[in-house]
């Protein structure tokens, strides 16, 4: 870990660091410098100083003992009165990834009224199940729900707490990290468990040019957040197992600043990420009413629409129909592209889907190193036919 450290004895109050600091990250008060939070660490200011008043130290940071953390933890997020789906996708990635270290899988349940979620839970192969019900925590306040979690964390010391990457998880995981002094890697689309217990946490970087492997090597708990839609939840079993704690609201709770004005709930919305069939329109149309065409085979085939960045990006439609890194994840039983090149931060939003078509003139592009069936064609004749052909069937 490095930081920058300014000895006043031999600064002259030049200024040039300010200068040369392409962030602003130095203020110079009364003549001399001083870092403010925008320092980045990159050491320009050391090579432009000429008295040599400025010096970049390297610190080591003490790792911890990794034997004393053990264990899967999965924030099971309830929404609703219901368990939120992307916590059963992340038991089932939790416990593939435990049985390479002997590890068992564990669930924290916060919020109020959760008895029928608990018992719900045992059927997923959980060997404990915390929970933290009480009348404050029927809605979700940041420092609360935190509170919670950091309190069962402290007594089961899990080497790694899964989070899903939803507006909820995306608030709590980061206080949680900040409070065990560790790190988080946001937006897994995958993950693996080394030998050692160190997390690789693999997500889209660089605008989804690469994928990216972050470990936390010398820290612990690790967090990471991870999108829905991403893992394969785990089958129900018949039998319960594992067992139910309920854990004592800590003080954190009743100290809360935040408070509950009004409750009112958003209408429930249809989403793409819950779509079976799924029809996408791609940069390959020519105009934003060859739309329609996408929308009758979906219609036809009982599913849902959607397009892809560029098309948003030119209007033709909004992000909650869009696919990709900065879009949706889905994970339908058919998906057909349509004039998709198959760029990799589209990919990413969709590549585990059960089965996958798709149309397009030119035979190099990417998208057909996905798809399991390919068609080399103008989708302006293949589309068509296919409406004429769904439209016969159903005569």
């Amino acid at each position: 870990m490095a930081k920058i450290a300014i000895l006043e004895r031999k600064c002259t109050g030049c200024g040039l660091c300010a200068k040369n600091c392409p962030f602003g990250a130095i203020d110079l008060k009364e003549g001399k410098p001083e870092l403010n939070a925008a320092c980045r660490v990159c050491g320009i200011c050391v090579k432009n100083c000429p008295e040599k008043a400025i010096l970049k130290l390297e610190t080591r940071v003490d790792s911890v003992d990794k034997s004393q953390w053990n264990g899967i933890l999965v924030f099971a997020e309830v929404s609703g009165g219901r368990l939120h789906p992307v916590c059963l996708e992340l038991i089932g990635k939790a416990r593939e990834l435990a049985k390479n270290v002997g590890y068992q899988v564990s669930a924290v349940l916060v919020g109020h009224q959760l008895e029928s979620c608990a018992r719900e839970l045992r059927h997923y192969g959980v060997s404990e199940i915390a929970v933290y019900d009480d009348p404050e925590l029927g809605y979700f306040r940041a420092d609360a729900y935190a509170a919670c979690v950091e309190d069962y964390i402290r007594a089961a010391r899990p080497s790694v707490v899964l989070v899903g990457a939803t507006s909820l998880g995306r608030s709590l995981a980061p206080r949680l990290s900040t409070r065990f002094h560790t790190g988080l890697t946001a937006d897994c689309t995958s993950l693996e468990l080394r030998k050692n217990t160190d997390l690789v946490q693999i997500r889209p970087a660089f605008g989804g040019n690469i994928m990216a492997q972050i470990i936390t090597t010398h820290t612990r708990p690790q967090f990471a957040t991870v999108r829905y839609k991403v893992m394969n939840p785990p089958s129900r079993s018949a039998e319960a197992s594992g067992e139910i704690l309920n854990r004592k609201i800590p003080r954190g709770v009743a100290e809360s600043r935040a408070s509950c004005v009004s409750v009112e709930p958003v209408p429930p919305k249809k989403s793409i990420s819950d779509a079976e069939i799924l029809v996408v329109g791609g940069r390959g149309l020519r105009k934003e009413s060859d739309l329609q065409m996408i929308r009758e085979l979906a219609s036809l085939l009982g599913g849902d629409w959607a397009t892809t960045r560029p098309l948003v990006e030119k209007g033709w439609n909004t992000n909650d129909r869009q696919i990709g890194l900065s879009g949706r994840t889905v994970r339908p039983r058919l998906l057909i592209a349509c004039g998709v090149s198959g760029a990799i931060q589209f990919t990413a939003g969709m590549n585990g889907s059960e089965r996958i078509v798709a149309i397009n003139q030119d035979r190099e592009a990417p998208i057909f190193g996905v798809a399991h069936v390919g068609i080399v064609g103008d989708l302006y004749e293949i589309i068509p036919e296919l409406i004429r052909q769904l439209k016969e069937a159903r005569a």
